[in-house]
């Protein structure tokens, strides 16, 4: 199978990529990313010279690339990564989220319409859900869940999925989407808060917490993630939606003493801030049906999962700085 990839240069893409291209080398991957500010080519550099892959450098907006390259490489299966998701700079500025998170998204599947694609997969997040109240511990989010949003960043996100299902309905184009918990991992952009923690303590800089840092958040490895990303694609149901969940909720406080701690650093390092706009509470994913129907198990707790985070952060601390200095950005040469 020939499978386009796109967002193929940010976090998760990345990971879903080193995760894929080795374990399927009867498969053709294509990797399609814009190399926005979050997009970092050195991700994926290590990929260059593999036989079953390539990268591309392009835009899912862009309709006419987009329908050209479907042309050329007879695409079977298509996953869409590529999003702006960074909540705070949502709420500064909606417009490139809806272009890229929405527009996007039906370039992408009217273009797999045309060419008869077997397969579109989205990759959404539990944030289309809204949040769930702190006290109460028994509630999680499970496929059925309302949709009820907070920031553009998760409408967006909402939208798309909504235009999805309404494509399945629709016209019939074969989909399923995925929507994931919190994920940390090697090759996060340093704005989220696991590599904004590590980066900061290393260099004994004050670490910023929002309100009184007891937001809870459902954290999952972006390998867990990625393996039923995976199995979804390959052994999912037609028209679905599933859950991909850690089983690892945390409040934020937690995590960022969990990386102190690790590191050896003081908590006088923690500094509260100012809390975010539309804060989300608590995000819980119930991941039953994908773990019955599919047979998906997660191989990282969050306390394995967590030390050998921070251990990859500390031993590519280049890597970190290459993207504060904007280096990383010439990482990319066509």
């Amino acid at each position: 199978m020939k499978i386009l990839i796109t967002g193929g240069a940010g976090f998760i893409g990345s990971n879903y990529l080193h995760y894929v291209v080795d374990k399927y080398k009867e498969d053709t991957f294509v990797c399609l990313d814009a190399l926005t500010y979050a997009g970092n080519y050195n991700n994926i550099k290590m990929l260059e010279g593999k036989e079953n892959y390539k990268f591309i450098h392009g835009d899912i907006t862009d309709r006419s690339l987009i329908y050209q390259l479907f042309e050329e490489e007879k695409f079977d299966i298509v996953i869409n990564f590529a999003a702006e998701s960074h909540v705070d700079n949502s709420i500064k500025n909606p417009e490139i989220f809806l272009t890229t998170n929405i527009i996007g998204t039906e370039v992408l599947m009217d273009a797999c319409l045309k060419y008869g694609i077997k397969r579109y997969h989205q990759v959404s997040t539990d944030e289309v859900y809204g949040d769930l109240p702190l006290d109460r511990k028994d509630l999680l989010f499970t496929e059925n869940t309302p949709i009820h949003t907070s920031s553009p960043y998760s409408t967006s996100k909402a939208s798309a999925d909504l235009l999805v299902m309404a494509y399945y309905r629709t016209y019939g184009l074969p989909v399923t989407i995925s929507r994931c918990s919190n994920n940390y991992g090697p090759y996060q952009f340093p704005e989220k808060l696991i590599p904004v923690v590590i980066s900061k303590a290393l260099k004994n800089e004050k670490v910023p917490v929002y309100g009184t840092g007891e937001n809870v958040r459902d954290w999952i490895h972006v390998h867990d993630h990625n393996v039923g990303v995976d199995l979804i694609v390959r052994e999912g149901k037609v028209g679905e939606v599933y859950n991909l969940g850690g089983h690892s909720e945390r409040n934020n406080l937690t995590v960022v003493k969990t990386i102190l701690k690790q590191l050896g650093k003081k908590e006088d390092l923690i500094e509260f801030v100012a809390d975010r706009k539309g804060h989300d509470l608590r995000y819980a994913i119930d991941s039953t049906k994908v773990e019955k129907e599919l047979g998906w198990k997660r191989t990282y707790t969050f306390e394995n999962g967590m030390k050998e985070t921070i251990d990859w952060y500390v031993n590519h601390q280049d890597w970190i700085e290459d993207i504060l200095s904007g280096k990383y950005q010439s990482s990319y040469k066509k």
